[in-house]
Formats: C-alpha cells, structure tokens, sequence
C-alpha cells in the first residue's frame, strides 16, 4: 500500500493487463488458428499449412469438430484479449481519514457502467476480514465488512499472493483505518 500523508492511504489494484494473461491469449489464439486451417483444410481438400497433410482427416464429423474448436478458440481469446487491452479490474483503494471517506474504484467492461466506484463513510467499516481457504486452488481474499451491507472485496480475487502478503495487508490497513481484524 502506499501511503501519502499520516492520513491518506492508496492502494493500485493491478487488473488483467498481466504477462500471463497476454501469454494465454497468444497461446489460444495460435491453437485455435492451427485448428481452423486444419479442419478447413480437411473441408476443401488443400493443405492450408505448409508441410502439415491434412489428407488423413474427413471433413464429417473430424474437420467439423476442429473447426468448431477453432472459431470457439478464437472467440475466447478475442475476449480475453478484449479484457487485457481495457485491463478490466484495474483501479485503486484510496482511504481519507480526514475527510472520513473511502473510495473503491474500478474499471469494466465499456458500456454505460465502465467506471465502478463505490464512496464508502469510514465510520460504516466494521472489520477487515480476511478468508483463506487452502487446497489445490489456494484462495485468499481480503474484503471490508460493512455496517448492515455486503462485504466488499479489497483485492483481486484471482490474485495469487503469499499468506503473508495478504495479512500484511490486512494488518496495515487495519492499523491505518483502527478497526479489527477477522478471520485469522
């Protein structure tokens, strides 16, 4: 978290424009082209990739299913390319105990609700709770338990950090903001 004066604290909230997201949508992108031209190729009887024989595959029901894979493929990595180019998710925690207030900022999808932001009163924040829940997929969220309100969720939700990462956070902003901590 950065901090500015005694009373202002900023957190940027890092959204999809990451390296691994840019790798996955090449990586799609590259299968599903590769998959296209080969059913396509099965469809008119040319090889469409250089030194690839496509002769082995029938067009019904093999090439119709690649290319199925391969438009699906394309259209997924369209959107995944789409959410890396706006970074969808991206924004910032901005806390002011002077003026009382927090400001939860993030950006989505173009349209009418692109911008979200929520004004929070710091008074309304009851804890900072932190959930952990271990296994093959490890997921650790931090969220803001409002006064007769949901929960709001602080960080990334597919973010993969360190436990102690997380309850650094926590325990800094719990510091900042004097409230408690729940969910150790």
């Amino acid at each position: 978290m950065n901090s500015h004066p005694n009373w202002i604290q900023v957190e940027l909230i890092r959204g999809s424009r990451t390296f691994a997201n840019s790798c996955w949508a090449c990586v799609l992108v590259c299968g599903a082209t590769g998959f296209l031209l080969v059913g396509l190729s099965s469809c008119f009887g040319e090889d469409l990739i250089p030194k690839l024989s496509s002769k082995q595959i029938a067009f019904i029901p093999q090439g119709l299913v690649m290319c199925f894979y391969g438009i699906a493929g394309l259209f997924l990595g369209l959107y995944l390319g789409c959410t890396i180019f706006w970074n969808v998710g991206s924004g910032y925690n901005f806390f002011d105990k002077r003026e009382g207030f927090s400001s939860i900022f993030r950006w989505g999808f173009p349209g009418k609700n692109r911008r979200i932001q929520i004004r929070l009163v710091l008074r309304d924040i009851e804890a900072i709770v932190l959930r952990n829940q271990e296994g093959f997929f490890p997921n650790r969220i931090l969220y803001l338990k409002m006064r007769g309100q949901r929960s709001i969720p602080l960080i990334r939700v597919g973010e993969s950090s360190t436990p102690e990462s997380i309850e650094e956070k926590a325990a800094e902003l719990a510091r900042f903001l004097r409230i408690s901590i729940e969910g150790f």
